[in-house]
């Protein structure tokens, strides 16, 4: 696919001398280091657990399932005092 993009200059120098002193593209060179960036950013970081804060005593009511967002609308609809 061809697109079109801005490259700062000094990047653009760089990356061409990698193309010509490794016998490669310029196309492949931008490939290759964008496939990197993409498999670092995939397989590197976990998400750190986040804790919700609870108030009262107990945490959720019994019954009250937070990763079902159908059973927790039953829940509130149910408890609605109006």
């Amino acid at each position: 696919m061809r697109i079109t993009i801005r490259v700062d200059d000094d990047l653009l120098t760089r990356a061409r001398e990698l193309a010509i002193g490794s016998g490669r593209t310029l196309t492949a060179v931008i490939e290759d280091a964008l496939r990197a960036a993409l498999a670092q950013n995939r397989g590197g970081r976990r998400r750190e657990r986040t804790e919700l804060p609870t108030f009262g005593s107990g945490g959720v009511r019994p019954g009250v399932d937070l990763d079902n967002a159908a059973s927790l609308l039953n829940v509130v609809e149910s408890s609605d005092p109006s």
